[in-house]
C-alpha cells in the first residue's frame, strides 16, 4: 500500500474542500465503527477460479503481472513492489470470484480475530507461507485476514518518465520515447463487490476489520435512505493510505464488479493499452481520471470477462479525514475522459442480469423498486 505520514492539527472535513463538497448530516452513518475486532493493514490478494491456466497466465503477463508460483493448480501472480501476491487463480470448473484476503497489521491479529468470531488460525499455501482465518462477510463473501511469514522481494520497475513542465524543464537533449510493453503491475489496490445487503456488509468490514469509510454516494432523493456506495479505506492512524481498499455498492447481483492494479504512471497506462489492445483483449472504459479516488484509470475485460483496472496517482488519506457525501451518477464518476460505457455500468441487459433482479426484488434484502428505479436513473444520469 503507497502511505505517507501526514501532519495533522486534528481532524479535516469535507467542508473545508479537500475532497467532497457534503459532509454528513446530523445521525447519518459515521463511515467508521466505533470498537472494531482488528484493524487491517492492507488488502492482500484476490482469489479466483478459472478451467484454464494457461489462459490466465498468457493474460497476466500482458496485464503486466510477474508470475510468483505456477503449479498444475494453482497460478499466483505478484507485482514488483515487496510483499504479498496480488492474486491466486485456482483451476476449477468454471470461472468464478472466491474472495478477497486482508493483510492483518500483525500475528496477534490473527488470534484476537479468531476468538472474536469463533474461528480457527490456519496455516496457508501462498508463496512465502503464513498464517489465516476464514470469515464469511453477510453478503456471502469467503474472506481471509492473512500475515505472511516472509514477503516477496521487489522486482526491477517500470521507471517514471522525466517530465518538462511549464517553468521546470527537467529533461534536456534527450527524446520520450517509451517502448510498447506491458504496464508492469506494482501492487493491488483496490476490489469492488456488489451487494444486496449494501449496509449489513458494510457494517461488518467496519465493526469486524477496522475499515473506514472515505466517500459515501447516496440516490438522487433518498438520501434519507442511506449511502448506496461505499469507498473504505485501511485505517493505519496518520499514515495516509489508499482513498479506497475495499469499495461495496448496493445491487441486484452479489459479486465482482473489477479490481485495480497500480503502475508507474500516465505513460505506463497508455503504453500498455495500446498493447493490450494489439492484441485483441477488450477494453472496457479509459483513459481517463475518477472523482472519488481521483486515479488515473484505464479498465480492461480478461479472457473470462472479468474487468480490471491500470491505476496512477490516487489519493492518500490519513484517518483525520472524514467522508464526503455525493450524489451517485454515472456522469459524476471521472473528472475527464471518454463517456462511461454501458459494458462499466453493467448496463447491457441479459437474461441472467433480468434473473438478478427479479430474484433481489422478492428477495429478504434491501433492494426493493424505489432503490432500483434510483439506481437505474443514478447510472443514465
Amino acid at each position: 500500500m503507497s502511505h505517507t505520514p501526514v501532519n495533522g492539527a486534528g481532524p479535516q472535513t469535507p467542508h473545508q474542500d479537500l475532497h467532497s463538497e457534503l459532509g454528513a448530516l446530523r445521525g447519518e452513518h459515521p463511515g467508521r465503527g466505533r470498537n472494531p475486532v482488528i484493524k487491517v493493514a492492507d488488502l492482500a490478494w484476490l482469489e479466483f477460479e478459472k478451467p484454464d491456466l494457461d489462459r490466465a497466465e498468457v493474460f497476466a503477463r500482458d496485464f503486466g503481472f510477474a508470475i510468483a508460483a505456477r503449479t498444475e493448480r494453482e497460478l499466483w501472480l505478484r507485482g514488483t513492489f515487496a510483499g504479498s501476491p496480488c492474486m491466486v487463480i485456482r483451476r476449477g470448473q468454471a470461472s468464478r470470484f472466491i474472495g478477497p484476503a486482508f493483510r492483518a497489521a500483525e500475528r496477534a491479529d490473527l488470534d484476537r480475530l479468531a476468538r472474536a468470531t469463533g474461528s480457527t488460525v490456519r496455516d496457508v499455501a501462498v508463496p512465502g507461507g503464513g498464517q489465516s482465518v476464514a470469515l464469511l462477510d453477510p453478503s456471502g463473501f469467503p474472506v481471509r485476514v492473512v500475515h505472511m511469514a516472509e514477503e516477496l522481494p521487489a522486482l526491477p520497475e517500470q521507471p517514471p518518465l522525466i517530465l518538462n513542465t511549464g517553468t521546470e524543464p527537467r529533461r534536456t537533449n534527450a527524446t520520450q520515447r517509451p517502448p510498447r510493453e506491458p504496464s508492469r503491475i506494482q501492487r493491488l489496490g483496490h476490489v469492488v463487490l456488489e451487494t444486496r445487503v449494501f449496509a449489513r456488509t458494510l457494517d461488518w468490514y467496519l465493526d469486524t476489520l477496522g475499515m473506514i469509510v472515505s466517500d459515501f454516494l447516496f440516490l438522487d432523493g433518498q438520501r434519507d435512505r442511506g449511502p448506496t456506495m461505499a469507498f473504505i479505506r485501511c485505517d493505519q492512524g496518520s499514515l495516509a493510505v489508499d482513498h479506497h481498499t475495499l469499495a461495496l455498492h448496493l445491487g441486484p447481483g452479489t459479486g465482482y464488479v473489477h479490481s485495480a492494479y497500480q503502475v508507474t504512471d500516465l505513460d505506463a497506462i497508455a503504453v500498455g493499452g495500446e498493447y493490450l489492445n494489439e492484441r485483441g483483449y477488450q477494453r472496457s472504459w479509459g483513459i481517463g481520471r475518477h472523482i472519488q479516488g481521483s486515479q488515473l484509470f484505464d479498465y480492461w475485460r480478461d479472457p473470462d470477462h472479468f474487468m480490471l483496472e491500470h491505476f496512477a496517482d490516487g489519493d492518500l488519506f490519513s484517518c483525520d479525514l472524514e467522508p464526503g457525501w455525493a450524489p451517485m451518477s454515472a456522469s459524476g464518476l471521472a473528472q475527464w475522459g471518454p463517456p462511461v460505457t454501458r459494458d462499466f455500468l453493467g448496463a447491457n441487459p441479459s437474461p441472467a442480469k433480468l434473473r438478478e433482479v427479479m430474484t433481489a426484488l422478492r428477495g429478504d434484502n434491501e433492494l426493493d423498486p424505489a432503490r432500483l428505479l434510483g439506481l437505474m436513473k443514478a447510472m443514465s444520469s
